[in-house]
């Protein structure tokens, strides 16, 4: 059977307002042909599908009751956003999700006008939100702003910062909290669902408008008395106090698969007067309606290519543990041996290798949520106390903690490591999880370490050399995927501060890799030795303190010198120009070529096409030194 025989209503939905003109009895069934599309669709392309199995009644309600994209709906963090891609007019092109060319894995302001807003990283939706209310009203108009956000993201300071800010601004604006892991719901049913009807009611809310005008008459006192118990009175029923402290209406807690508890709450918010924002306290399950991912001890959050069937993914076999892995169990190697060693996570305990680690070492292991700030700043207090924390996060995520790194821990010299995980080009999670820019934010900060791997084996070393620096702040720089299949040691071994390595002598080309590009290096160097160009490759180990020794060396020994970087432009081949022009050693006829990504974003694609499109592949380093050499390309193959 096909799988549009299976879907005879979804067939007859290209748009939302194709959606609208379905009877609200048909929407139980148009979910469930959602649900079946979304699995899959995930089922051929990979990607995250516990979110947004959990959110599909959720996304059938939001775009039948409101008028999107008139109405603007973002979602929170955007992984969740598959079966809303669905309905918009990408169905057609669903199963090229984070393929090259393809829909992107979140949502996407230049993939279609139902995107508002672009996510990636979280906890962003009610700010946007809010600016979005504002401006709305400046130009005087009347659409609806609406900002979905899981629990997870609600750990974020941002979401609590928008919510104080949302709360005395006068904009109308819906927030719709996806409670779906946190558990912090009482148990929904037919009575939650009716005082949720109640309470989001014209009924109500007008009665509500008049004894607040009454109360207005009142002399102060007893004015504020009379708020403050119909809040307390509310809040004693249906929760949400903290939320109406933060000036928000709570509507809830109500069933999110229950499209009949749904649908009537989303209607009376849309048509309330009040310009009050209003939060509705949604509950929903991870994975809802497909039993592997109920299943699940993580709810299949993100999957490989799998069987509808059974559920089993069909990972590509290694012989090389990731880079992920090696970090977790060179860290439980640090740790065995020191007490002292602890790690800290902002909500990504299995995304960083941590989840190995808190096995081990439960009492020493800490995930503080979605809440990188806090993350680095916790880690700081307990550098202070003489712990050795290492603070596991991606790349592209500690740029949301960067004034916490230099003013909580490079400031006083703490000794705060940092283990950089998905540094470089990340492959299908695109643009947003790209690790490019550390090296260059990082690099500008006095007295900080600045380290990056080659292979597994160079990482087990940094891991030991980051537990054994005391007196101040050090990262260290790996990326997403496999290593090159080294035997690994049982533990790293502790490298001397600031120098690099010779890996293959050479005399007329010098290519010095600061990271994973080493292998590269050394396939362009075989290439340059069969043209007769003989090659010196280097591996620099550190960015900061720079090898200076090694770099001067590979200067006045070389004709053309190439430094290698999975990083933008500002990063370790900057370090090396200013060190170069500083020591006066380029005016001697020196050819140096720093290779960096180039200076946009990437889109998602294979890992080694991003590489190709990045022109950081073999090719291209040896094409970078024909052509400092003044040797054309197809001359030299001739």
């Amino acid at each position: 059977m096909t799988a549009a025989s299976k879907t005879p209503l979804l067939d007859l939905v290209r748009t939302p307002q194709d959606l609208r003109l379905l009877k609200p009895e048909q929407l139980r069934q148009l979910a469930d042909e959602l649900r079946t599309e979304t699995i899959d669709a995930v089922s051929v392309t990979g990607g995250h599908l516990g979110a947004g199995l959990g959110v599909v009644e959720l996304t059938v309600a939001l775009h039948y009751i409101f008028q999107t994209p008139d109405d603007r709906l973002i979602w929170d963090v955007g992984h969740q956003c598959y079966p809303h891609k669905i309905l918009t007019g990408r169905r057609d092109r669903i199963r090229t999700l984070r393929m090259g060319g393809g829909l992107s894995g979140f949502t996407k302001r230049s993939e279609s006008d139902y995107d508002p807003f672009g996510a990636g990283h979280s906890s962003t939706s009610i700010s946007a939100g809010l600016g979005m209310a504002v401006a709305r009203d400046l130009k005087g108009r009347k659409n609806h702003v609406v900002a979905v956000i899981g629990d997870g993201a609600m750990s974020a300071g941002m979401a609590y910062e928008a919510m104080n800010n949302a709360g005395s601004a006068n904009s109308k604006l819906v927030v719709i909290l996806n409670d779906n892991d946190m558990s912090i719901a009482p148990p929904v049913g037919a009575m939650s669902a009716y005082l949720s009807r109640l309470i989001s009611s014209k009924p109500y809310l007008s009665l509500r408008h008049l004894a607040k005008e009454i109360a207005d008459q009142l002399p102060r006192p007893l004015r504020n008395a009379a708020r403050r118990a119909e809040e307390y009175a509310r809040g004693m029923v249906t929760g949400g106090t903290l939320f109406e402290e933060l000036g928000f209406y709570y509507i809830g807690p109500i069933d999110g698969h229950n499209l009949d508890h749904l649908l009537p709450v989303l209607q009376n918010v849309r048509d309330a007067d009040d310009d009050k924002p209003v939060l509705i306290h949604v509950v929903t399950k991870k994975g809802k309606g497909y039993a592997p991912a109920e299943a699940s001890a993580d709810k299949l959050h993100a999957v490989a290519k799998f069987d509808v069937v059974t559920g089993a993914q069909a990972k590509p076999k290694s012989n090389a543990p990731t880079y992920t892995r090696v970090f977790a169990n060179a860290l439980i190697a640090e740790a065995e041996a020191d007490p002292a060693v602890v790690a800290v996570t902002a909500a990504m305990p299995s995304g960083t290798g941590l989840d190995l680690f808190g096995q081990r070492f439960p009492d020493r292991c800490f995930d503080v949520g979605i809440a990188e700030q806090h993350a680095v700043t916790f880690a700081a207090g307990m550098a202070t106390e003489g712990l050795k924390p290492f603070c596991a996060v991606y790349s592209t995520f500690l740029q949301r903690a960067y004034d916490q790194v230099v003013h909580d821990v490079v400031l006083q010299h703490l000794p705060v490591r940092f283990a950089l995980d998905r540094a470089g080009l990340v492959g299908a999670d695109g643009a947003t999880h790209a690790g490019a820019f550390d090296v260059a934010y990082l690099g500008c900060l006095p007295d900080i370490i600045l380290m990056a791997a080659a292979d597994e084996v160079e990482l087990m070393h940094m891991v030991a050399t980051s537990a054994a620096i005391d007196d101040r702040a050090s990262a260290l720089r790996y990326p997403r995927g496999e290593g090159v299949g080294l035997e690994l040691p049982e533990r790293g071994e502790i490298l001397p501060i600031g120098k690099g390595r010779i890996v293959q002598e050479g005399t007329k080309i010098a290519i010095l890799s600061y990271g994973t590009r080493l292998a590269e290096a050394r396939k362009a160097a075989a290439e340059l030795a069969a043209r007769g160009l003989s090659t010196t490759v280097a591996d620099a180990r550190f960015a900061k303190p720079l090898d200076e020794d090694l770099v001067r060396r590979l200067a006045l020994n070389h004709e053309v010198l190439i430094t290698v970087e999975e990083g933008s432009v500002g990063g370790f081949g900057s370090f090396v120009l200013q060190y170069l022009a500083s020591a006066g050693l380029l005016d001697g006829g020196l050819k140096i070529r720093p290779m960096v990504l180039p200076d946009q974003f990437l889109d998602h694609e294979a890992p080694a096409k991003q590489y190709e499109l990045a022109g950081l592949a073999a090719r291209h380093i040896v094409a970078t030194a024909l052509q400092a050499l003044g040797i054309e390309a197809a001359a030299a193959r001739a």
